[in-house]
C-alpha cells in the first residue's frame, strides 16, 4: 500500500492534477451548473462533469467560491471528503477509469466532510423512510428545480499542500493487503481501550453490506468473537435485510439495532440515534459490536465516546481511531500525514460535539458523560451503558 500510494502522488504530478505556475496558469472560466441528485447525507452531485471543471480551469487544491441559492461559500477543489476537516466545505472532483463504462466515474459535487449541505444551505429537507433507500429529500419552499450552482476561482493552489498530504489510496481487493490478516481487511478489531472490559466492545466495517467488499470478512471475525448484539448506524431494516448473502450471514440472527443515521454528529437526530443505540447495548447481552460502513467515521466517532466514558485517554482513543487509517490506506504513527489526519477528524470531531477547544488535559470521562446527558440520556442509562462494557 505504502508502494501504491507513493505512485499516486508521482502519477499526479505527471497528467497535471496539481495547480499551474505562474507562466502556464489557465484563466478558470466560471462554472453555472446546477444540482442533479441530492445524495443521502446531502452531498449534492453536479450537472457539470470532472473532467469539465477541470479543463475549465480548475485543479485539485484550488480555493473557490461556490454560490448556492445566492448565498457564497468557500470551498477548496479535493478529491476524498478527508482533504478536509470534518465539519468543513469542499467540491469534489472524481475521475476514474474503468475497464468498462460501469466502473468508470466523472463527476462532482459539492459537500460537507461529515455534514449535510442540502441542509445547511437551505436546499432541501429529508425525509427518513422505511422503505428503501431509506430517505426522500423535499426542497424546501421557494427553491424550484433545477437548483442553479455557480463556481469560481477565489486563489488558485491555496490549499494544495494540504491535499496533496491527505491523499489516501485504498482496494476493495483482498490480495492488496498482504501484510495484513482478514481481521485487518475488515477493519475489525476488540476495543481494548483503558476501563473497556475485556472482549466486550468491537468496532468493523459492516458485515453485510458487500460495497467495499469486506462484508463476509468482517461477519465471520464477529461470528469467531461470539458477538451477540450489533448497532448499525448506517442502515435502517428494509435496506438492512436487502444486502446479498444477508439471511444467511451470522449477523442476521443476532440482536441488531439499525440507526440509519447520518453523518453530522451535531445533528439532533444523529443525537438521537446515538443515545438509542447506546440504551440498546444496555439492554441487550454483549459482547457488542459498533459499525457504519466502513467503520471509519460515524463507527469511529461513537466508539471514540464510548472509549472516554469508560476512561481512556486521549492517546488511546486517537491511536484507536488511527487503526482504520493505517488498515485502509498504510496511515503509520510518526508521520506529518497521521498527525494531520487525527488533528483533522477525531480530535476536532470530539471537541466539537463535548463543547471544548480541545482534549487536552481534560476529563474525558466526565465530558462524555455530560455529552450522553445532553442527547436525553439519564444517569440511570448512562450506568447501565457502562456496566454493560465493563468487566
Amino acid at each position: 500500500m505504502k508502494k501504491l500510494a507513493s505512485l499516486l502522488l508521482a502519477l499526479l504530478l505527471v497528467i497535471g492534477l496539481i495547480p499551474a505556475t505562474a507562466e502556464t496558469a489557465v484563466e478558470a472560466e466560471t462554472v453555472a451548473t446546477s444540482v442533479t441528485e441530492i445524495q443521502k447525507y446531502g452531498n449534492m452531485v453536479l450537472a457539470v462533469t470532472g473532467s469539465e471543471l477541470l479543463a475549465a480551469g480548475y485543479a485539485y487544491g484550488d480555493v473557490v467560491t461556490v454560490t448556492i441559492l445566492g448565498q457564497d461559500y468557500e470551498m477548496p477543489i479535493g478529491s476524498n471528503y478527508s482533504d478536509v476537516d470534518q465539519g468543513s466545505m469542499l467540491v469534489r472532483v472524481v475521475i476514474k477509469e474503468g475497464s468498462d463504462e460501469a466502473e468508470a466515474e466523472d463527476y462532482v459535487l459539492i459537500a460537507i466532510n461529515m455534514g449535510d449541505l442540502a441542509t445547511t444551505a437551505g436546499v432541501a429537507t429529508k425525509e427518513n423512510t422505511e422503505e428503501a433507500p431509506g430517505y426522500i429529500w423535499h426542497l424546501n419552499e421557494g427553491v424550484e428545480e433545477p437548483v442553479e450552482i455557480a463556481i469560481s476561482m477565489k486563489e488558485p493552489g491555496a490549499y494544495f499542500d494540504r491535499w496533496f498530504m491527505n491523499q489516501l489510496v485504498r482496494s476493495e481487493e483482498r490480495d492488496a493487503y498482504p501484510e495484513l490478516t482478514d481481521e485487518q481487511f475488515a477493519n475489525f478489531r476488540p476495543v481494548t481501550t483503558t476501563g473497556m472490559g475485556a472482549g466486550k466492545l468491537y468496532r468493523s466495517s459492516s458485515p453485510v453490506n458487500p460495497e467495499i467488499r469486506r462484508n463476509t470478512y468482517a461477519d465471520a471475525a464477529a461470528e469467531a468473537a461470539g458477538v451477540k448484539t450489533f448497532v448499525n448506524l448506517a442502515d435502517n431494516l428494509d435496506v438492512l435485510m436487502t444486502y446479498e448473502g444477508y439471511e444467511d450471514s451470522y449477523y442476521s440472527r443476532q440482536n441488531v439495532i439499525a440507526l440509519n443515521l447520518g453523518v453530522d454528529f451535531a445533528a439532533p437526530e444523529f443525537g438521537e440515534g446515538l443515545a438509542a443505540g447506546f440504551r440498546f447495548i444496555a439492554l441487550c447481552e454483549g459482547p457488542y459490536l459498533v459499525h457504519c460502513t466502513e467503520g471509519k467515521d460515524r463507527a469511529g466517532f461513537t466508539v471514540a465516546v464510548l472509549e472516554c466514558l469508560m476512561g481512556a485517554s486521549e492517546e488511546e482513543v486517537v491511536a484507536d481511531y488511527m487503526v482504520t487509517y493505517y488498515n485502509y490506506y498504510g496511515v503509520e504513527p510518526g508521520t506529518e500525514q497521521y498527525d494531520i489526519i487525527a488533528n483533522a477528524n477525531i480530535r476536532k470531531s470530539l471537541a466539537t460535539a463535548f463543547g471544548v477547544e480541545s482534549l487536552e488535559g481534560r476529563d474525558l470521562a466526565g465530558l462524555a458523560e455530560d455529552y450522553l446527558l445532553s442527547l436525553g440520556m439519564t444517569p440511570e442509562e448512562i450506568a447501565a451503558l457502562k456496566t454493560a462494557l465493563s468487566d
